[in-house]
């Protein structure tokens, strides 16, 4: 049987996220908008501030296209705001000029003084489509002129996508090598692109033996590449001081959700036709009568959202022990959210996040400064 190799395999604790619902879908119920939810900055700015304050490590500030506020703005302005957190900015490759992208990333880097991380997303662009195979060869070769912009003298590519030769200044960020890259995607082209280039790789909430599976094969995908990757769980979270109290509230989440309804917000997203969602809608179906997929697992949240469809649901302590059979499995970095997300990531933060050892990945080999001068607001490097 394939070990699982583990990038940080000598991190002592996990790294635990929040998320920063900047593309709308922070409610009480879902299906049921209120104006106090709406995604704008100071509502999600809030959100990703409080996390800081409350010690969550890192916090994924997504991108999507039809709804909500555009992710680089956003983190630049809220960058110089924080004081210890890393922050995850999704990217959609093909969306902006990858030499241009290099150095946007670079100069957020400089303002977080190295606090940056990177979410990379392959999905089609508004109006686009390619298949599976083009849409992650193109996201290759963007990684590919981040990696020769952050750390080269000259970028140069000859891809299906993108031929260029240009010098890579002023694209140099923070960290030395750039800012880690976070990747999710469960089709072959996307294993393969991830076990070649990225640091993390994300996955949605199944079985712990289907997440066991995934795993094992990344880490023989990415030994054929001479590497090893971190892995990270994305999935919603509902405790309660019972677990009678955190399966009621668990069940109000969707108690005002019209199916079809359910199902027209699912669609509307780019990623509607993955094959990851796909996943979550199997797990779905595969569930018991009350959502259950295995022990405190529940698919319902797949009712009204697409991407991530299961949540975590219990007390603490069943809370605590299931976070800690997935650090024994080798999951190292946890990006939580609930509903709604300000008061859940409060409810976390007290519940749970003080019996857990976090950590902060060790994201940077030292630093490069000579060309953007760090924010004197931003906080320094956690290792």
């Amino acid at each position: 049987m394939t070990k699982i190799n583990i990038r940080s395999k000598d991190l002592d604790g996990a790294e635990i996220s929040w998320f920063a619902p900047i593309c709308d879908g922070d409610d009480r119920y879902l299906g049921e908008r209120d104006p106090n939810f709406k995604s704008n900055w100071k509502n999600t700015s809030d959100i990703l501030l409080t996390a800081d304050e409350l010690g969550y490590r890192n916090i994924l500030c997504p991108s999507s296209y039809q709804v909500g506020q555009d992710t680089l703005p956003f983190v630049s302005a809220v960058a110089p705001l924080t004081k210890n957190i890393n922050l995850l900015a999704a990217i959609r490759c093909g969306e902006i000029h990858p030499p241009m992208l290099a150095r946007t990333l670079a100069t957020i880097d400089h303002i977080l003084e190295g606090r940056l991380t990177v979410n990379i997303i392959s999905s089609n662009l508004p109006g686009e489509e390619l298949s599976s195979e083009d849409r992650y060869q193109r996201s290759r070769e963007v990684i590919e002129v981040l990696k020769q912009a952050w750390t080269k003298d000259e970028i140069e590519i000859d891809g299906n996508f993108y031929k260029l030769k240009l010098p890579s200044n002023p694209g140099k960020p923070y960290q030395k090598n750039g800012p880690l890259l976070y990747f999710g995607g469960y089709s072959p082209p996307a294993v393969d692109l991830c076990a070649e280039h990225c640091d993390v790789y994300l996955m949605w909430p199944e079985t712990e033996g289907n997440l066991e599976k995934h795993m094992r094969n990344m880490s023989a995908k990415a030994a054929a590449h001479g590497r090893t990757v971190d892995f990270g769980l994305r999935v919603h979270m509902v405790v309660r001081e019972t677990e009678e109290e955190a399966r009621a509230y668990a069940d109000s989440i969707i108690s005002k959700l019209d199916l079809e309804q359910g199902k027209e917000i699912r669609e509307r997203a780019l990623d509607a036709k993955s094959y990851g969602v796909s996943k979550q809608t199997a797990m779905r179906d595969q569930a018991d009568n009350d959502g259950y997929i295995e022990s405190h697992l529940w698919t319902g949240i797949g009712k009204g959202r697409s991407g991530c469809g299961a949540a975590l649901v219990g007390n603490p302590d069943q809370i605590v022990n299931k976070i800690n059979r997935y650090m024994e499995m080798g999951i190292r970095s946890f990006i939580f959210s609930g509903y709604p997300h300000l008061e859940e990531c409060k409810r976390f933060a007290e519940l749970v996040l003080p019996r857990l050892k976090t950590v902060s990945f060790p994201i940077s080999q030292g630093k490069v400064t000579d060309q953007i001068p760090s924010s004197p607001l931003a906080g320094g490097i956690r290792i």
